[in-house]
């Protein structure tokens, strides 16, 4: 009995001990993690929630809030119906957007809520500045802030993209997580494509989408673009052979649609997600 109670109690001890120490490791854990939430400020702290279901990415990083729905490789599978309503996103705020319209109808562009999107019309360009529309595909952020820095010398699209990539990871954007991004300045020349397929056409490929509506060239003009950059999303919501996707409007917005090539002047202004 002796023998039983002096085991009993060794293991008794033993066990109080162990309690003891995870408890303390619970404690400390718990003050550690305040602390953080105290003293870290909101710019440093970095609050992450990723979900895949049905083509649908959610990614929200620091202040920005930013999705895409449905996928480039979808569309080129065949699938070209609307998937979301525009007028579900008029109430959001600092509103950046790129996509294609319900089958591939027309190009969509939001630049800070403000809508130019284009479609062809007899064989002309309009710009409908409307929430009334439907997406086939659609990549939106919500950007209240945004830095901006001057890219020099970068004559083409393959060298704007590892500028753009350098820049934001010097700034302390997470390059690894897809971001939005803004182009503002003079272009030396802008291929451009407005897309307006043809019902029952079921078979997809880049050059087809180019040339079902309208394209053209843009000279020496002032645009505005909006951007959305990834190392690990082609075709999804970037081209296979990009990690961007641009879409543009002029400055007096006569024209929008999808960026197809790109060169630059000596100087254009790159605005990022102020962090």
């Amino acid at each position: 009995m002796e023998t039983f109670l002096k085991q009993w109690g060794e293991a008794a001890y033993t066990t109080t001990g162990f309690f003891w120490m995870a408890l303390w490791a619970f404690i400390l854990g718990f003050i550690i993690s305040s602390m953080i939430q105290i003293f870290v400020t909101e710019k440093r702290m970095l609050k992450s929630e990723v979900e895949l279901a049905g083509g649908l990415f959610v990614k929200f990083f620091k202040s920005i809030n930013m999705k895409f729905i449905i996928t480039l490789i979808t569309i080129m599978s065949g699938t070209i119906q609307p998937v979301i309503s525009l007028d579900s996103l008029k109430s959001k705020q600092n509103l950046y957007a790129l996509g294609a319209a319900g089958n591939l109808t027309g190009e969509i562009q939001i630049f800070n809520g403000k809508p130019s999107n284009s479609f062809v019309t007899d064989e002309s360009v309009q710009i409908k500045s409307t929430y009334h529309l439907d997406a086939a595909l659609l990549v939106y952020a919500e950007v209240k802030n945004w830095d901006s820095f001057e890219i020099e010398n970068s004559k083409n699209k393959d060298d704007l993209e590892e500028e753009i990539f350098k820049i934001a990871k010097n700034s302390g954007i997470n390059t690894d997580a897809p971001f939005p991004f803004l182009l503002e300045g003079t272009v030396a020349s802008l291929d451009w494509h407005i897309i307006n397929w043809k019902a029952g056409d079921t078979i997809h490929t880049p050059k087809k989408h180019k040339e079902s509506g309208l394209n053209g060239r843009l000279m020496n003009q002032k645009v505005q673009i909006i951007g959305f950059y990834s190392t690990k999303h082609k075709a999804i919501f970037t081209h296979h052979t990009s990690n961007m996707h641009l879409h543009f409007k002029t400055e007096d917005n006569t024209l929008a649609g999808h960026v197809d090539e790109l060169f630059l002047n000596k100087r254009i202004t790159l605005k990022l997600p102020k962090l």
